[in-house]
């Protein structure tokens, strides 16, 4: 996988300054500036990919455009062995029947990608039973550009709670699929990714790897998912802790892990749809693409990709506080590792959101356009001739 270049402050003062300089009193816009410093310094790192950039001249630099062109949401879905303990409200089928319905335009996902002028892309990581294109076929011209791509590594995973979800093998073919997939969305133009998950019992998987990652209790980390019972709480609670036993991260520190040791506890404890969005979310930062962070799950893959390599966290952008309990928890570890400002990052929504599927990403892109649009477009003072 290639490298991701720290993203470089050099323009930060001439960012900023363009930013104080617009018409409008110093912070009124209040989280869109730092969110608009982000965004121009990653696409400033981009344009240094051109072999004319380091021929600007200084003041050139940091005043280029905000491009985040072809914004694209991913939808990442795999079925989880743990589910065989009854961990969620619903069978492991629900998530077949909903790919289904977001190949057919029917879900939340679909109706805030359309209002938002999203393209959506649906990927098959490993459900239980695949996708049969006859059930699709009659839908293609009604599902609003819909696509479905399988990079299948499995029928579900393992049941984690007794054995590994998956084979060390099957967590490097998941990152070699994601890998390809990103770089193929980046050579089409996208300059913006989204990403959203489905499967069902994806909690329990992700809470297991926040634990493991995190000096989180498995207490702290397990949360009511889509609203399960106080029985199946406590169920979901002891099963994630007899799996961390099992795998027994004593010998290493959380924040010290190295790749070898990531990959394998992804293999124990991964979900299929997990252990893409990690490479998904690596190969985005590395071809210098913000990639805007959905919920609990993707929080916890953005959290993964964070423990393989630092200078990813400066490319994330997070959507929205969902209401899953640990994942206010969850944003707090990865906030604190952007670097870009003094105050620190924060998620851009709050509003109680627990659906998955992208749904809080797509919901929060216009503030990501919003800020692009105000950096781009927004009058001096000088060439407004505004005086204060």
């Amino acid at each position: 996988m290639m490298p991701i270049s720290p993203l470089s402050k050099a323009t930060l003062a001439v960012i900023q300054t363009k930013i104080d300089e617009k018409t409008k009193p110093l912070g009124a816009l209040g989280a869109l500036e730092p969110l608009a410093v982000q965004l121009a310094l990653i696409s400033e790192q981009r344009r240094k990919n051109h072999a004319d950039f380091d021929s600007c001249s200084s003041a050139d630099k940091g005043n280029g455009h905000i491009s985040i062109k072809m914004p694209t949401m991913l939808v990442f879905a795999g079925d989880h062995g743990i589910n065989e303990e009854k961990l969620s409200i619903a069978p492991s089928e629900v998530t077949q029947q909903m790919l289904l319905n977001f190949l057919q335009g029917g879900a939340a996902i679909n109706c805030f990608c359309q209002s938002n002028e999203l393209a959506l892309r649906v990927i098959d990581c490993g459900i239980l039973q695949a996708i049969n294109p006859n059930d699709i076929a009659q839908v293609d011209d009604n599902s609003a550009g819909v696509k479905l791509i399988e990079q299948r590594l499995g029928a579900g995973t393992n049941n984690f709670s007794v054995g590994p979800a998956m084979s060390i093998t099957q967590v490097e073919q998941g990152f070699e699929q994601a890998e390809k997939l990103v770089n193929a969305q980046v050579a089409q133009g996208v300059e913006l990714l989204l990403l959203g998950e489905m499967g069902i019992a994806n909690t329990s998987s992700a809470a297991a790897l926040m634990s493991a990652l995190t000096c989180f209790s498995v207490e702290q980390c397990v949360g009511r998912g889509t609203g399960i019972t106080d029985e199946q709480l406590a169920k979901k609670t002891t099963l994630i802790e007899h799996a961390l036993q099992r795998v027994n991260l004593a010998d290493s520190a959380a924040e010290t892990l190295n790749q070898a040791e990531i990959t394998e506890l992804l293999s124990q404890l991964g979900g299929f749809e997990i252990v893409q969005m990690v490479a998904a979310i690596l190969t985005a930062a590395a071809n210098t693409i913000p990639v805007v962070i959905d919920g609990f799950i993707v929080s916890v893959a953005a959290l993964v990709a964070l423990r393989l390599d630092k200078n990813v966290a400066n490319y994330l952008i997070f959507a929205h506080v969902s209401e899953e309990k640990a994942h206010q928890l969850l944003l707090s570890e990865l906030l604190a590792a952007q670097t870009l400002t003094k105050q620190g990052g924060q998620a851009l929504l709050n509003l109680g959101l627990r659906l998955g599927e992208g749904t809080g990403a797509a919901l929060a892109y216009p503030l990501i356009k919003a800020a692009a649009s105000f950096y781009n477009h927004m009058a001096s003072f000088e060439s407004a001739g505004v005086t204060v």
